[in-house]
């Protein structure tokens, strides 16, 4: 069970601080039911409020700072994703998108900024379809590495940019 002020990732809406745990007064919810209020971070998105003992998959604890520095360290060493297509990049990309996990967005941001770089030295241009996936990928776990550092999310991509430079 979540503490008030833990922070969680929910689903899409990513990261979310624990703000109540208890019992709601509305009309929709069980009246004997605890549920947990989340307020999600870095977005403009409602108040959520989902049941205590609802067994789901989309809400697991935030990465720690430890966490999150190692997985900024290990990020060259991280696999690209390997696909034969486009249409098999998109449909692999979405698998990993629902895991809704930190190193599943650090490949996927990995692989399209390596096949960027390629097909724009071959004079090619990127898919807007990658695009969209890139966005995506990089707005989660951005988000999310920001809380766990507690730092801006505008200073993530900086500080991992500075960090693997550093590495080298």
């Amino acid at each position: 069970m979540y503490q008030v002020n833990d922070h969680v990732v929910y689903g899409n809406y990513g990261i979310c601080v624990v703000k109540a745990i208890g019992k709601l007064e509305m009309d929709s919810a069980a009246k004997d039911r605890l549920y947990y209020t989340l307020e999600p971070l870095y977005s403009e998105k409602n108040t959520i409020y989902t049941p205590v003992d609802k067994k789901d998959a989309t809400m697991r604890c935030a990465i720690t700072e430890q966490e999150a520095w190692n997985l900024i360290d290990g990020i060259q060493g991280q696999e690209m994703i390997q696909v034969a297509d486009e249409k098999r990049a998109e449909h692999e990309y979405r698998e990993i998108m629902k895991t809704n996990e930190c190193t599943g967005w650090s490949r996927i941001i990995k692989t399209i900024y390596l096949k960027n770089r390629k097909r724009l030295e071959t004079g090619k241009r990127y898919t807007a379809k990658d695009d969209v996936y890139l966005r995506l990928a990089e707005d989660f776990l951005y988000r999310e590495l920001a809380a766990a550092l507690n730092v801006n999310r505008e200073d993530v991509e900086s500080i991992i940019s500075d960090r693997v430079k550093q590495l080298n």
